[in-house]
């Protein structure tokens, strides 16, 4: 095995829009698709089959919501970020999950990372963003790891905090750069994961919203590039299954490769 496959998707809460039909096909596209690596958000119910390791984010709402990342590969746990960076971050489970999942293709450290939600809120999403990059460069230390951070960032590609984590400028005297996985196969394409086209969302809390790309896969880059490739990237949960959204966020799928051609070497 060469190639991983990981998935974030932001589920919607069991609260809204009749969970029982939602969970099924929720369940059912999992199956389909097959990940080696899930990241699921705003999460209550186990929706995975039961040969996923899981680790959930250590705090939840009083609903019992919250967000788990799971593997289908052994799954160890290296620390969880408490992102609660200021007093207006209410979310009780804004944290990043840092863990390392035994490949066949090698040890990969993955990061999901949840950030505050609100509009109007990208300070904390830019001190989150760097507590998250901080929190995985020192764990890497020197070690020649790949690692992948991904979840919900509430934040669309030209927002400081993402720009941040694709290497296009620094915060808090802190720089890291990462290869978001849709733009590095479809970079022509907007991509929308809370899309208006849902009637979920035009049925939510955010109705007048027009559209935006806040769901990411993002590979980290060392000085000479990633470690791994980005084959393909694609949205999941687009459409509705029999005329059921699975949630108002559309998933992310992204397969990646350990690349014939290793960056910082010559052939």
């Amino acid at each position: 095995m060469r190639e991983v496959t990981l998935l974030t998707f932001n589920v919607l809460s069991p609260g809204h829009a009749d969970w029982p039909r939602r969970r099924a096909v929720i369940r059912e596209g999992l199956r389909r698709l097959a990940p080696d690596v899930v990241a699921l958000q705003e999460c209550a119910h186990d929706v995975l089959d039961a040969d996923y390791a899981t680790i959930w984010h250590s705090r939840r709402s009083d609903d019992g919501v919250g967000a788990v990342l799971a593997s289908r590969y052994p799954l160890r746990q290296i620390g969880e970020v408490d992102l609660r960076v200021t007093p207006r971050v209410t979310l009780p489970w804004a944290a990043a999950v840092l863990a390392e999942v035994e490949l066949p293709l090698g040890t990969l450290v993955v990061a999901h990372h949840k950030p505050t939600w609100e509009h109007g809120y990208a300070v904390e999403r830019e001190l989150q963003a760097v507590a998250c990059a901080r929190a995985v460069e020192e764990h890497l230390a020197d070690r020649a790891l790949p690692a992948v951070v991904l979840g919900d960032f509430d934040d669309t590609p030209d927002s400081a905090a993402v720009r941040f984590w694709t290497g296009q400028q620094s915060l808090h005297g802190t720089s890291v750069c990462y290869r978001d996985a849709w733009a590095a196969v479809r970079p022509d394409r907007r991509g929308h994961t809370f899309d208006p086209r849902n009637p979920l969302v035009r049925a939510g809390e955010m109705a007048l919203e027009l559209g935006r790309r806040i769901d990411y896969v993002l590979v980290r880059s060392g000085i000479h590039g990633p470690a791994l490739d980005v084959v393909d990237c694609t949205r999941v949960f687009d459409e509705p299954v029999d005329g059921v959204w699975a949630s108002d966020h559309i998933g992310v799928l992204a397969r990646l490769r350990v690349p014939d051609h290793l960056p910082g070497a010559w052939v």
